[in-house]
């Protein structure tokens, strides 16, 4: 593929992109469709339901990255019609061009613009402080999962088998000893409940620091074996403890418990997008 091939697709890419009213970028599916030499909605809506499987597995919000919204058009009758569409974020491209038809040149084009552009917003210091406390467990605890895998990936190869063991290492160093069923138990959860989906947002972000920090020094010590990877889980728990400490914050084991777990949490937040989204159609009828 030649630079002017390549050039000419990520304007391809730029051209269709759009800013919503609160300055966010997206793609309409349909025009996306188009740009990846799609002739056929069917065909190509298939390889959007593979993408949104792989956001979900992913951790990430299927509702806020694939938003459905109706498309008018007018039919060979002269009639207003919706047509099915949706409202698509950089990721969600990205995820769409991973399961597009590998023979297609136009989706290997998109595989690299998008995969080069794309990254996981991070909200800015102002944004997150507007956000309510609800929203913010959403967020954080979105960030969790995701290292959370990044975590337990370098974990394997630095010869840990015993995953339990291994991160248990990491609670009993944050909450003073506590091990994740104890935690739970503190917490008053129900057999299923993962204690992460009861942590407000103070709580999840110590244990962002905990997993980020303990991912880059088993990176960075080259650790091979689980004794020392349970180790260095278990001393960065206990650095960011004392960090907690030193700043005059309160310990983890000392901040409230959430009434409502995240799953709550996203099906409300489902059932608003769902609401929006019906009357967004009804308008337009």
């Amino acid at each position: 593929m030649g630079n002017e091939l390549i050039n000419q697709t990520e304007k391809t890419f730029e051209e269709i992109k759009h800013i919503d009213e609160n300055g966010n970028e997206f793609w309409y599916a349909r025009e996306l469709m188009i740009a990846l030499d799609y002739s056929k909605w069917g065909n190509f809506k298939g390889v959007i339901d593979k993408a949104m499987i792989a956001c979900e597995n992913s951790g990430m919000s299927t509702f806020d990255c694939f938003a459905e919204v109706g498309k008018p058009i007018i039919s060979g009758k002269g009639k207003q019609e919706l047509i099915q569409d949706f409202k698509l974020n950089r990721y969600a491209c990205y995820l769409i061009a991973q399961n597009g038809s590998p023979t297609k040149k136009a989706i290997a084009l998109a595989q690299t613009y998008f995969a080069v552009q794309t990254r996981k917003q991070e909200l800015t210091e102002e944004e997150y402080k507007q956000l309510s406390e609800d929203e913010r467990r959403l967020y954080n605890r979105v960030i969790v999962k995701n290292r959370n895998k990044y975590l337990f990936d370098t974990a394997k190869i630095s010869g840990v088998k015993d995953y339990a063991k291994f991160n248990n290492a990491g609670y009993t160093g944050l909450y003073n000893g506590e091990t994740a069923e104890m935690i739970a138990n503190r917490k008053g959860l129900k057999e299923g409940q993962a204690i992460l989906d009861y942590m407000g947002s103070a709580e999840l972000g110590a244990n962002i620091f905990r997993i980020t920090q303990t991912d880059e020094l088993l990176k960075n010590n080259n650790v091979d074996n689980e004794i020392e990877a349970c180790n260095t889980h278990n001393r960065v728990g206990k650095a960011v403890r004392n960090t907690i400490k030193k700043l005059g914050g309160t310990m983890p084991e000392n901040l409230p418990t959430p009434k409502k777990g995240i799953k709550e949490l996203e099906k409300e937040k489902k059932q608003r997008l769902k609401l929006i989204s019906n009357k967004n159609k009804k308008e337009l009828n």
